[in-house]
């Protein structure tokens, strides 16, 4: 018995054996495709969800850039005031404002226009007196004197300035409450990994019991022994990391060209809001492919600690 576990020893250790050297861990094992597998998948999880944060993320910076660099001054109607000198008024006062690169009064029709999402297309607004809007676009939301606009526009009856603050707060907390929920998510996933290489690990440690006996017989010491382990769940998380970014990379290509094609124009504007058209760029390429060895490592240091407590155990 003792000379068949031998010859299923490697090749180079120094003692006689009968047969072609094997590992210690098999290589096209079971346990080995099942663990490939698993690994894939969290892979390809891991990865698409931080390249979904970072869609969100850079969609969240490029809303409140563009936010941040309009105004809006409301004009609503006044009785005994004329509402075209108001507007021209607005604009001027807008215009003449430090740090406002540029300032123009919506046309009536384009503020019906606005009101269409809440009341339907084809209504006849133009008996009802509606409040006006002025755009105001700052050349650098620093350097405007946005106090001393405030202060001019108070000439002028029913006129009040909406920095649009509030938007850029809730966009900002949208994108921090994403990239927690992304983290969290992460996190698990991290957790179901590790458990998934502890328990492979450990089974494919029962599995080759004998094999492991005799090494400690012939002076193999825990160091190596978990050495072998590692190497083996290395090349594994190797192998799984790079095929999960390789087919999350695809999904984020396919999913990207599905959604300019597939979905309707509204449902296709509202999702480009969101995921900004799923054009991951260099930095969320950069992100997907940490992935793989980020996960190799730590299938290799879980595999290594795992054998480590399991011989400690075992002796």
């Amino acid at each position: 018995m003792t000379r068949s576990l031998l010859s299923r020893l490697p090749h180079w250790l120094p003692f006689p054996h009968r047969g072609g050297g094997a590992p210690i861990v098999p290589e096209r094992s079971v346990a080995g495709r099942t663990l490939l597998l698993l690994i894939t998948i969290m892979s390809f999880l891991s990865a698409v969800t931080l390249g979904g944060v970072v869609l969100v993320q850079k969609s969240a910076i490029a809303w409140s850039a563009d936010v941040g660099r309009e105004m809006t001054i409301q004009i609503r109607p006044v009785e005994g005031e004329v509402m075209e000198s108001n507007l021209r008024t607005a604009v001027s006062l807008a215009q003449t404002t430090p740090g406002v690169a540029g300032a123009r009064a919506l046309t009536i029709e384009e503020s019906q226009a606005l009101l269409e999402p809440w009341l339907g297309a084809g209504l006849d607004l133009s008996a009802i007196a509606i409040p006006r809007l002025v755009v105001v676009q700052l050349a650098d939301p620093g350097d405007a004197d946005i106090e001393q606009l405030q202060r001019n526009l108070q000439a002028i009856k029913g006129a009040s300035l909406d920095t649009h603050a509030a938007w850029r707060q809730q966009l900002n907390t949208m994108a921090g409450t994403v990239v927690v929920s992304g983290l969290l998510v992460l996190g698990l996933i991290g957790v179901a990994t590790v458990l998934a290489i502890i328990f492979a690990t450990r089974g494919a440690m029962a599995s080759n019991r004998e094999i492991v006996d005799v090494l400690h017989f012939i002076g193999a010491s825990n160091k190596f022994i978990a050495g072998e382990f590692q190497g083996r769940f290395l090349s594994i998380g190797l192998q799984g990391g790079l095929l999960g970014a390789l087919l999350a990379a695809l999904f984020f290509l396919l999913i990207g060209t599905a959604a300019g094609s597939v979905l309707p124009t509204e449902a296709t504007t509202q999702v480009g809001y969101v995921f900004g058209g799923f054009v991951l760029g260099i930095d969320g390429i950069i992100f997907i492919a940490l992935v793989v060895p980020v996960i190799a490592v730590l299938t290799a240091v879980t595999s290594r600690l795992t054998v480590r407590r399991y011989l400690s155990e075992a002796s």
